[in-house]
């Protein structure tokens, strides 16, 4: 934990005293790409989503007034990523940003020229989208929400809140490219834990899953964020409350959706950084030479109406040290 918060400060330092050599005066009127996984939902923007304009908006942009953004939609179909990661290429748009290292994936392949500003809970160097964190080489660039040491955190979380816990079920997506479910392993390892290990990599894969959990005599269920569980938060914890399973993962999302507990960085302060990086480039610098950023807030978020649902107290020591209760 030192290590990944020592990077956190290291990154943070870095970014706030780099040399800014770049030229002070940005492009007129720039020309954004923003590639979609989802549908377009005016006036429904997730709060990553608003956290990226609001940052815009602090740093003086203003959509069609001083820049624009070519809006581009998967609905949810990855088939249709690349086509319209190389329509934005052809519009010859001056950065494009990505939320999702999926779609920063299919950006990269689509372009080595524009430059890419992302927002990923993968980890960008295992996954091949940078060089190196401090510097990425190419034309990526951005933040990552990659928690992966906090995983165990919330296996203890569960231990502390339930000191009798020996069974919990790990629900994952083995192609999200992290280590949690490894450091999950090892922690429970270490607590005397047994885990039973569920995957899903398609979204006809959680039936199946549930099914076997339900089976099973667990205590607990722990949830790997990733796109493909959050989009599927829902129905999980509606499952982990049936089955009365204190639910518990890394996105405050899946609290909000009915999970007894989240633990893990603040996406939304991370997204926010993204403009900074929008700033940066289209006032010069080269994404190559712009360090990726670690998340630098965590936070710890607990969901009363669930624990009450399932009928489980939460000690107040625990409960004490959240940022947010859910009542």
């Amino acid at each position: 934990m030192k290590s990944f918060i020592s990077f956190c400060l290291i990154a943070t330092v870095v970014l706030a005293t780099a040399p800014f050599t770049e030229a002070q005066t940005k492009k007129p009127n720039p020309r954004i790409g923003w590639l979609w996984f989802g549908a377009p939902t005016p006036g429904q923007l997730s709060s990553l989503e608003s956290a990226i304009i609001d940052g815009l908006r602090e740093l003086n942009y203003v959509e069609n007034k001083n820049f624009t953004i070519e809006h581009r939609f998967a609905a949810g179909r990855p088939d249709k990523l690349p086509h319209l990661a190389s329509d934005l290429a052809r519009q010859n748009v001056d950065l494009i940003i990505v939320l999702g290292g999926d779609l920063a994936a299919v950006a990269k392949r689509t372009t080595k020229t524009i430059p890419i500003v992302f927002g990923s809970s993968d980890d960008p160097v295992r996954s091949g989208l940078v060089a190196d964190l401090a510097r990425p080489g190419g034309n990526l660039t951005g933040v990552t929400f990659l928690s992966d040491e906090l995983a165990g955190k919330r296996v203890e979380l569960l231990k502390e809140i339930n000191p009798r816990l020996s069974r919990v079920a790990v629900l994952w997506n083995p192609s999200h490219v992290d280590n949690e479910f490894k450091e999950i392993q090892a922690v429970a390892q270490g607590l005397g834990i047994k885990l039973l290990s569920h995957r899903a990599q398609r979204p006809e894969d959680f039936d199946e899953a549930f099914a076997a959990i339900g089976k099973e005599n667990n205590q607990a269920l722990v949830v790997v964020p990733s796109r493909l569980t959050s989009v599927r938060r829902e129905p999980i914890a509606n499952f982990a409350k049936k089955r009365r399973l204190p639910m518990i993962s890394g996105w405050r999302e899946f609290a909000e959706a009915g999970g007894l507990a989240s633990y893990g960085p603040n996406r939304d302060q991370a997204a926010r950084r993204l403009a900074y990086y929008v700033d940066r480039i289209l006032k010069g610098a080269k994404p190559s030479e712009l360090p990726v950023e670690l998340p630098a807030k965590f936070e710890l978020v607990f969901n009363l109406h669930t624990a009450y649902d399932i009928g489980l107290t939460i000690p107040p020591n625990v409960l004490a040290r959240a940022d947010r209760v859910i009542r």
